[in-house]
């Protein structure tokens, strides 16, 4: 106990960051927002987004304003939500820092401009990161990975598939944001009915898109219900 007490006054000052996982579908793919660091340590190496919290604000401000800086981005219109925490002591080599990571959100996201310490903004195939997750700074290969996973749990469980489309979207559309966050093809009946039978998920709209071909398409929207019940299972089973 005495040697348990001795160790715990070796308190240093840390730092603490927020860092962004921010996801959204273009051109059919799953997209992730990375930054070219211009800076050290790692300079020119991809990075999340992200960076220290001022003193005078609140861990959300401090991501949101991050994302601004780094990206011209404003997450304020995004789905935002914390991840978790990660510590490890030699995560930063510039010293202790903890980071809160956020994981965010939303729809055919405009380019970013790259801002303060990143060089350039850019969206990446996050299904090329997983082959080359090495290439990114900090521990932020490993902060992408459980932030994948957290969005394919979430999208079995709750209506967030909805934070990837417009205010209005097909069932083909949503359909398509599974596909590619999941990795598998569904079944487009089976997934219409699943949807439509899932109390609150979402709601027509009442209007229709003229596609270049075939016929008329409902539009939708968000529904009223955040937890799903029954969920949509990954497996293709429902409970």
């Amino acid at each position: 106990m005495d040697e348990w007490l001795k160790h715990s006054t070796e308190v240093e000052a840390s730092w603490v960051t927020a860092d962004l996982t921010i996801f959204t579908v273009r051109e059919g793919q799953l997209m992730v927002l990375l930054v070219e660091r211009g800076v050290e340590p790692f300079l020119g190496r991809p990075a999340l987004p992200g960076g220290y919290i001022q003193k005078d604000e609140t861990l959300r401000e401090g991501a949101l304003r991050e994302l601004w800086e780094e990206a011209g981005i404003d997450g304020r219109r995004l789905h935002l939500e914390q991840l978790g925490a990660y510590g490890e002591p030699r995560r930063d080599p510039r010293g202790r820092v903890v980071t809160i990571a956020y994981l965010a959100l939303g729809p055919d996201l405009p380019a970013p401009v790259g801002g303060t310490d990143a060089e350039r903004a850019y969206w990446a195939p996050v299904a090329q990161l997983q082959s080359e997750a090495q290439a990114l700074a900090f521990d932020h290969a490993e902060i992408l990975s459980d932030a994948l996973e957290e969005v394919r749990t979430k999208l079995e469980y709750t209506a967030v598939a909805t934070a990837f489309c417009g205010d209005s979207f097909t069932l083909s559309e949503l359909r398509k944001v599974y596909e590619v966050i999941w990795g598998q093809v569904l079944d487009p009946s089976n997934f219409r009915r699943k949807v439509l039978n899932t109390p609150g998920f979402v709601q027509p709209t009442g209007e229709q898109r003229l596609p270049p071909t075939g016929r008329p398409a409902a539009l939708y929207r968000r529904g009223t219900a955040w937890l799903l019940s029954p969920p949509l299972l990954r497996g293709g089973q429902q409970s």
